[in-house]
């Protein structure tokens, strides 16, 4: 199937995995770019010099295209991109920032800019940036999420409305009819997060996976908003969260209770008690282990 993403990314199908924290890395990121669809790696969790490896490993696992995906409030932020401009990554997709600050400078080394938007006026600020697309990400998604609460398929054609930027849906997009759904909505392409996350090739911990495709509906709530909102997985530390909110914490007492590192040791450790457990709505639909492949199959 072509679409102006296809055509823009140099790609065979119109599906684009996430690039997530401790999920997303080499083996995920070239799996799915030699399936056909758009790797990418999750820079969010990486420090520099990891993400030159895992770079450097997807080359060679690879010579389809993929991409970085690069959260501009990472605290290294201009080495993370002096890396992947001198590796002459491709693409990249941007999010928690402003696409201004970094867009004109990669598109300067022929480098293809995506930003991630949560309503429509984000959207069309992201168009003026110059960006080359856009990710419109519904609140279903795990982790990271606007504070709107729009769900995918309102926002996906809220975002068409305002623009004619190549345009990828993204959030709780999960089954074959999602996907051939959010195309009919107006979207150009799919990504997804969730699936990916939890299969064979994503670097999650084998505990982590197993906990979420065992969830039910509900079991996942949009939580930290004083902080920057973000879908988690009910679990002990969940429930911290939770009662902190609710007897009024303040961004500073969130702060100290997050600390270091959860999201690393719930998903990549497979601390199911202690961890931050990152995951989308759909988590429970992915009933077994299945690798890239067979998730393509399936899609396509």
């Amino acid at each position: 199937m072509q679409t102006k993403i296809t055509e823009l990314f140099g790609i065979q199908h119109p599906i684009i995995q996430g690039g997530m924290v401790w999920c997303s890395g080499w083996r995920l990121a070239s799996a799915v770019s030699e399936a056909g669809g758009l790797g990418l790696l999750g820079a969010g969790s990486m420090h520099p010099d990891t993400l030159r490896y895992h770079i450097q490993q997807c080359k060679q696992a690879t010579r389809k295209p993929f991409g970085v995906n690069v959260p501009l409030l990472y605290p290294e932020i201009e080495r993370i991109m002096h890396i992947i401009m001198e590796e002459n990554v491709p693409i990249v997709f941007t999010s928690a920032g402003s696409p201004k600050t970094w867009t004109s400078t990669l598109q300067s080394k022929g480098i293809k800019v995506a930003h991630v938007v949560s309503n429509p006026l984000f959207a069309q600020k992201s168009e003026q940036a110059g960006v080359d697309a856009l990710v419109a990400e519904g609140f279903e998604a795990g982790g990271h999420n606007g504070r709107e609460e729009l769900t995918t398929f309102c926002l996906i054609p809220m975002v068409r409305a305002v623009t004619q930027l190549p345009l990828i849906a993204a959030g709780g997009v999960h089954s074959r009819a999602s996907y051939r759904a959010a195309l009919v909505l107006g979207a150009d392409c799919v990504q997804i997060g969730t699936r990916f996350a939890l299969s064979e090739e994503s670097s999650a911990h084998p505990e982590f996976k197993s906990f979420c495709r065992n969830l039910q509906p509900g079991q996942t709530q949009l939580m930290l908003k004083r902080i920057t909102p973000t879908r988690l997985a009910e679990n002990p530390f969940a429930k911290q969260v939770q009662e902190a909110e609710r007897a009024g914490a303040d961004e500073m007492q969130l702060s100290a209770l997050l600390g270091k590192g959860r999201a690393k040791k719930g998903i990549f450790e497979g601390d199911l008690i202690e961890g931050e457990l990152e995951i989308g709505q759909v988590a429970g639909s992915s009933k077994r282990a299945e690798t890239v492949a067979d998730i393509f199959a399936d899609l396509i």
